[in-house]
């Protein structure tokens, strides 16, 4: 199963980058993001894998449903790019590639010194919504409110647009 995700994961991931049209490459995207989901479910980190799906998965489609299709742009293709603006990202990715390989291969692995912590979703909740010390409350409604402003912004630029356009008709 892990390679079958693996896969999905890296075939999506390329079709996503090098689509031309854009709801294609959002769809491909969500696939990815599925699909990762998957591997967590698989190495047994359910919560890790709740919060992919919910947040990410979830994610992009809020992004399909406010960015893409309120776009003038979903049917058409997108422009072509010389290729000599593609060689520096293609280097880039590369060399990422190569640095992860190299970290992977050079990996020594961790002493057991510490003890490891076991905390569940309860603990993570209760932390995450704390507004005592050390509790992330107030980031994560300032989050929230960045998000609202965010997708107010979206459909006021979208609105815009094709009040734009219907005065030009």
């Amino acid at each position: 199963m892990f390679y079958i995700l693996s896969a999905i994961i890296i075939i999506f991931a390329i079709l996503s980058v090098t689509s031309n049209k854009l709801y294609r490459a959002t769809m491909y995207l969500l696939f990815v993001l599925v699909a990762v989901s998957g591997l967590y479910f698989m190495m047994e980190y359910d919560f890790m894998g709740a919060v992919q799906l919910s947040v990410y998965a979830g994610g992009i489609m809020v992004l399909f449903i406010y960015a893409v299709m309120m776009t003038d742009n979903i049917g058409k293709p997108m422009r072509n790019i010389s290729w000599k603006r593609k060689i520096l990202p293609f280097i880039i990715a590369i060399g990422t590639a190569g640095l992860a390989i190299y970290a992977i291969f050079s990996y020594q692995g961790i002493s057991q010194t510490h003890e490891a912590t076991v905390t569940n979703v309860e603990q993570v909740g209760e932390k995450l919504l704390s507004y005592k010390a050390g509790g992330y409350v107030l980031p994560f409604e300032v989050i929230s409110i960045l998000l609202l402003a965010v997708m107010i912004a979206a459909i006021v630029i979208a609105k815009a647009k094709k009040l734009v356009n219907s005065e030009k008709n």
